[in-house]
């Protein structure tokens, strides 16, 4: 699959909201508000597209200093598996290390797990949740 990542591009809420919904499973009525949310709280994000048209997503958000929190990975179901999830990952920890942070956390569900740490290289460590 031949497709470009974009560093920072001009986020369309609706576009970014289709896909999410069509990787998680949601409504894709629901629109949000990606675009102002992502310039108050991003360090970067970086869009994958194939043509014109966004088939993943993945934004790093930050405290200002050395840790960073990669949220939001989404690729389209359509897309899995072919590379674009890996480059996204990819290109989001070249952008935080050279903004100069020390560390990249993610959460994500056990499922997912072989793709955090075998294909994208990060390793295991303990955390805590509160749900809210």
């Amino acid at each position: 699959m031949t497709f470009t990542l974009v560093t920072r591009f001009a986020v369309d809420d609706a576009e970014l909201s289709e896909l999410h919904a069509r990787a998680f499973d949601g409504d894709p009525a629901v629109v949000t508000p990606w675009a102002s949310r992502l310039a108050r709280h991003a360090l970067t994000w970086i869009g994958a597209f194939a043509g014109e048209r966004l088939i993943g997503f993945v934004q790093v958000c930050w405290d200002g200093g050395a840790h960073a929190f990669l949220l939001d990975t989404a690729v389209d179901p359509a897309c899995q598996d072919s590379g674009v999830g890996t480059a996204l990952v990819s290109a989001a920890v070249a952008e935080t290390r050279a903004a100069g942070c020390a560390w990249l956390h993610v959460d994500f569900e056990p499922r997912l797990r072989h793709f955090y740490l075998d294909r994208c290289g990060f390793r295991p460590s303990e955390a805590g949740l509160i749900r809210l």
